[in-house]
């Protein structure tokens, strides 16, 4: 496309001076056409094979960030995961248990009763929204901590726990973050959050490209310098050739 921008332009000696402009719009058209429906597409993709080379460094780990129901098999997927080339290590972090629209008293109650719950619950945090936050101790399962609180809530209440989530990082080495990313989906389950060098270097590509339309306006900048090359070709030429026989008289002195 931009070969037949430069041989529209090269044709100016044969139109008058006026069609210039014409030509110049011409090119913008033709080069912000090329620049949509070619070009743009291959440059979107930038981010994606600039980290796919960071991502066959040795070395490199990556970490997912998982929100899990509580209803999956934790342990086939730890089974699973574990067995996966390029594992390095499955940690279940925490639990939010969401129960109903605490009043003051509830949320004061709630506060002082789950210290004396379970032992190994390392830190918790409870909100007037209803949700409560369990952080693990490092050994502690997810299931044995659900399992402590369902227990009693079961005693207190006479009811059971509809619902809750487990929060879970998963660390694997960065050239193998693609099938474990396959294996989670697999069992229902998306990465909420992914760190490391892969996923540095695709934000930090990706927050360096124009914007779609910026980058079509450049291609059709592009196809405007183009013309005017080809516009001003012969004398370009003209140019070079005076500017060579210069240097040459210039050496013979």
């Amino acid at each position: 496309m931009m070969i037949f921008v430069f041989s529209i332009g090269m044709l100016r000696q044969y139109m008058p001076k006026r069609e210039i402009i014409l030509v110049l719009v011409v090119a913008f058209l033709i080069g912000a056409i090329g620049g949509a429906f070619f070009l743009e597409p291959i440059y979107e993709e930038l981010p994606s094979v600039v980290s796919m080379v960071e991502q066959n460094v040795p070395g490199n780990e990556e970490t997912l960030y998982l929100d899990l129901s509580s209803s999956i098999n934790m342990n086939e997927l730890r089974q699973n995961l574990s067995n996966t080339e390029g594992f390095i290590s499955f940690e279940e972090t925490s639990i939010t248990i969401p129960l109903w629209k605490f009043n003051d008293r509830e949320l004061e109650y709630f506060n002082y009763v789950l210290g004396n719950i379970d032992s190994h619950y390392k830190h918790y945090n409870v909100t007037k929204d209803g949700k409560i936050q369990i952080e693990l101790e490092d050994n502690y399962t997810s299931y044995e901590a659900l399992k402590s609180f369902s227990d009693w809530y079961r005693l207190v209440y006479g009811g059971s726990l509809s619902y809750a989530q487990v929060h879970a990082v998963l660390v694997v080495s960065s050239s193998s973050v693609d099938t474990f990313q396959q294996t989670l989906l697999d069992h229902g389950v998306v990465p909420s959050k992914m760190e490391g060098p892969v996923q540095n270097t695709y934000n930090n590509t990706n927050s360096t490209l124009l914007p779609g339309y910026q980058f079509v306006a450049v291609t059709g900048a592009v196809g405007v310098i183009v013309a005017l090359f080809g516009i001003y070709f012969d004398s370009f030429g003209v140019f070079t050739r005076r500017f060579r026989k210069f240097m040459r008289e210039k050496r013979k002195r």
